[in-house]
């Protein structure tokens, strides 16, 4: 062994240790940039209010089986899969405001760009189910 050469053994256990490293901050990052974009996409509370009282529909886009097991008063259940397909149904007019909410807020989000994208300037997105029944509710 020479100078500061490390033995074959601990030269792995150092690339081992970096690349564990490396891949621990790359999952952190994901899962930051995942909450930031879900947490900066979300319309305020005082937004959301203003809205409701301009008449805006409350959108589930979580699973008939989940709508089912619990939702808001006079939410409308459009799964996200059916989204595209079936919201002219209930807002016929693309400027009808829509508050979308899912489980955490993930899926509504998703659902709320695709609104956005399909001509509806005021799809938003509420967030999970426990900040939509609290902005709804008035709390």
């Amino acid at each position: 062994m020479e100078g500061n050469a490390l033995p074959e053994g601990l030269s792995c256990i150092r690339r081992r240790s970096y690349l564990s490293m490396l891949t621990w901050m790359v999952i952190a990052g994901v899962v930051a940039a995942f909450l930031l974009l879900k947490y900066l996409g979300q319309v305020s509370r005082a937004d959301a209010r203003a809205w409701l009282a301009k008449g805006a529909l409350v959108i589930d886009v979580r699973s008939e089986a989940e709508f089912q097991e619990r939702h808001l008063p006079g939410a409308i259940n459009i799964p996200l899969n059916r989204l595209s397909a079936e919201v002219s149904r209930y807002a016929t007019n693309k400027d009808q405001p829509l508050l979308l909410h899912c489980l955490s807020g993930a899926r509504s989000g998703m659902g709320a760009r695709t609104l956005r994208r399909l001509g509806y300037p005021h799809a938003f997105n509420l967030g999970s189910y426990g900040r939509a029944e609290k902005i709804v509710r008035g709390q």
